[in-house]
């Protein structure tokens, strides 16, 4: 029995060890300025995927305007998907649902600068 109980407690925690350093998307701001607009502001964020990660379908209180730094990034919104590589640029209007994937091997990361309102969430998930 007590075999049995140390062997499922070993299972059990390894599963959550293995899940605690799956890769996930992660966004950092680098950041944020006010605008002469009257409640905006600019916000400039990096965006890292790892390879197989998506952003998860989410909007944002104002326009993204990305630029690909490495790697390569699938945007899918409106039931379309374009795919940017290095270099590339893309814009996104404010409110609009969209997914970022990088369905590829390596990481990706972009850089976006957003527009958006002041003092909301720089980005809302969407089932």
């Amino acid at each position: 029995m007590f075999k049995k109980s140390l062997v499922a407690l070993l299972v059990v925690g390894s599963v959550g060890a293995m899940a605690a350093q799956a890769p996930a998307f992660k966004r950092t701001v680098l950041q944020t300025m006010e605008l002469s607009m009257a409640g905006r502001e600019a916000v400039t964020a990096k965006a890292e995927l790892p390879a197989g990660v998506s952003s998860g379908r989410h909007t944002h209180p104002g326009e993204e305007i990305g630029y690909v730094l490495e790697g390569a990034v699938t945007v899918e919104r409106d039931g379309q998907s374009k795919t940017f590589k290095v270099g590339e640029t893309f814009a996104i209007p404010a409110g609009q649902v969209h997914n970022a994937v990088n369905g590829g091997t390596t990481q990706a990361t972009i850089v976006s600068t957003y527009i958006v309102e002041k003092g909301k969430p720089l980005a809302t998930p969407v089932k």
